[in-house]
């Protein structure tokens, strides 16, 4: 099994957009082949930070899902907001 972590790091002023895109496509996420779970997290000391973790069954999958319109849509809204590039992790789960 595979664990994406992605740590973002939006302006003040996106911060209640995102939550509410997220709360839309969650479970378009969590729906797509491979994709086991998906969660947000927000930072607890500053509220512009969140870490998305989801877990897929394996490295083709996540690569499928991020070659994917929806990927590709949400990024594009999500990008221009980011007050410092994201950063990911894949790790595998042992």
């Amino acid at each position: 099994m595979l664990v994406r972590i992605v740590k973002m790091h939006f302006t003040p002023t996106y911060v209640d957009e995102f939550k509410i895109l997220f709360s839309n496509i969650k479970l378009l996420i969590s729906n797509f082949e491979g994709c086991n779970v998906v969660k947000l997290l927000q930072y607890e000391t500053d509220e512009t930070i969140f870490f998305t973790i989801s877990k897929w069954e394996s490295a083709a999958d996540l690569e499928n899902y991020r070659n994917s319109s929806l990927f590709k849509e949400t990024w594009a809204k999500v990008k221009p907001n980011f007050a410092s590039k994201a950063e990911a992790w894949s790790l595998i789960e042992q």
